[in-house]
């Protein structure tokens, strides 16, 4: 059973971030913004100007007390300890921004938005040094760990990009309606009724191995393989689309949540240990060997080097509700899934010790 957090909103929450002390933020409908201690009391409420839609919110990984959020086209920066007005306010984006991040140094700022744009900008100078773009609405954008000027993006477009902000553009896309299974025909009507629109990215701690969840209700795992990446594995286990993924910190263990009302706990940590172990040689050697069926213009398919038959779910959280957001905390030495949905309070689930 869900604990639940309530007394924070009036309105369906949107987003949740968690600072390294454990503070939680949530941004809601008509511009609620709300700070919770780890025992679920809220701690601070602050209704932001023009109502907007609060769609992300994210700390500051080098000053937890710094916490960026964005709503409608504009972008306000808050002192936690002082939950008042906005300390400052940028405004980089010309649609309604979808989602933030901040990379590890505190260096720069990347807003995704509704045009497809993603606006980066420099910290320190308050300058927006990049416009990187995707032909359809932008999702999600995420920077990488241990990699302060290199991010990954997803949107509405299908695509998956990889970029380095000393170029204006991306060093890698990937379209996920290439990636055929070989359950997949041609003429699969599941392809048309619900395409692979990528809603939700999530990069693990070592900065290589990124998840991807989209429309047609699979995940699809990536690992950035110098200029560009490759993927690893994908599954199924959503019924409809997949709204949010979330790598646990340390462990590749993942968290998706969709909109069939299920919360999903999966360990791809074999599988992706799999593939990182084997070598170029070893690679080499499995497109020899590899039967003339798994060939497809003279390229191997790559669906042929998935190994696993089957990735399972360590755990089904029966949620009832379409996910908006997911976060994770530790409270009382346990961790905990924060999970947010069309209501105005915060679901909390026990997980499990990986």
């Amino acid at each position: 059973m869900a604990v639940k957090w309530t007394g924070g909103h009036s309105s369906s929450i949107l987003c949740l971030n968690v600072n390294t002390e454990g503070l939680v933020a949530s941004g809601a409908e008509g511009g609620e913004l709300t700070l919770w201690d780890g025992g679920g009391t809220p701690v601070g409420q602050l209704q932001l100007p023009e109502a907007d839609d609060v769609t992300s919110v994210v700390f500051s990984p080098c000053h937890p007390t710094r916490l960026y959020a964005s709503h409608g086209e504009n972008i306000s920066l808050l002192d936690v300890q002082c939950f008042k007005e906005p300390i400052e306010r940028f405004h980089m984006n010309e649609e309604e921004i979808n989602c933030l991040s901040v990379n590890e140094t505190n260096s720069f700022l990347a807003a995704a938005d509704d045009s497809g744009a993603i606006k980066v900008m420099d910290l320190e100078n308050k300058k927006v040094i990049r416009s990187l773009r995707h032909s359809n609405i932008c999702s999600s954008v995420v920077f990488r760990p241990q990699r302060p000027q290199s991010l990954v993006s997803c949107g509405l477009d299908m695509q998956v990009m990889l970029w380095n902000l000393q170029k204006a553009r991306p060093v890698w896309t990937t379209n996920l309606q290439e990636w055929k299974t070989e359950a997949d025909s041609p003429q699969s009507a599941g392809q048309f009724l619900n395409p692979p629109l990528a809603h939700s990215l999530s990069v693990a701690s070592c900065g290589n191995v990124f998840g991807c969840g989209a429309q047609d209700g699979k995940v699809r795992i990536f690992r950035v393989t110098g200029a560009k990446f490759e993927r690893e594995l994908e599954f199924q286990g959503h019924s409809l689309g997949v709204s949010q993924v979330l790598f646990l910190p340390g462990a590749y263990w993942l968290l998706t949540g969709g909109n069939d009302g299920k919360v999903l706990l999966w360990d791809v940590s074999s599988d992706v240990g799999k593939q990182q172990k084997s070598s170029a040689k070893s690679l080499q050697r499995r497109k020899a060997q590899a039967p003339a069926s798994t060939r497809k213009d003279g390229k191997l398919n790559k669906v042929a080097l998935n190994e696993p038959a089957g990735v399972l779910p360590k755990l089904t959280i029966q949620h009832g509700e379409k996910v908006n957001w997911l976060s994770c905390t530790e409270i009382k030495g346990s961790r905990r899934v924060l999970v947010a949905d069309q209501s105005s309070s915060v679901s909390v689930y026990p997980l499990p010790e990986p």
